[in-house]
């Protein structure tokens, strides 16, 4: 029986293993712009509005339809978040959550929040801050302009 030492240093990495997880890069609500996407923030909920809820019958499963306008905010100002379905149990006023994945939609000219299937909401432990509420980044207007080349 012969034995064979490994005499070219450690392993190799095996081609399938995951990519390194980058660290999360915290944003403030005030550097939030229009059209961007792939935020985490850790923010405050203030309130939590229904704005629709209805359920329709899909092959006898009742399937619900929920969705809650929520201001949320830090130090730097507050924007309004669409919490969908679940998410809407989780955005309850007073609690501080981080938002990973999260980005902007455009709706009526101003800036809203949202986490889609490809994002995460978790409850975090209170945040010591104080909400800047007189910087409301979702009453801020946008316009779009379409530039034409020559």
């Amino acid at each position: 029986m012969s034995s064979t030492t490994n005499k070219a240093g450690p392993p190799a990495q095996q081609s399938n293993a995951k990519p390194a997880l980058r660290k999360p890069v915290f944003i403030k609500v005030g550097q939030l712009k229009p059209g961007t996407s792939g935020h985490t923030l850790v923010a405050k909920v203030i309130s939590s509005n229904s704005v629709l809820q209805k359920g329709r019958s899909v092959s006898q499963h009742l399937r619900q339809t929920r969705i809650s306008e929520c201001l949320i905010g830090d130090e730097t100002g507050t924007i309004l978040f669409t919490a969908r379905n679940d998410q809407v149990d989780l955005m309850k006023p007073d609690t501080t959550v981080i938002l990973r994945n999260a980005k902007i939609d455009m709706f009526k000219g101003s800036m809203r929040l949202a986490v889609d299937k490809w994002g995460r909401i978790e409850v975090t432990e209170p945040a010591d801050f104080v909400v800047r509420q007189n910087n409301n980044m979702s009453l801020v207007e946008y316009e779009l302009v379409s530039v034409v080349e020559e």
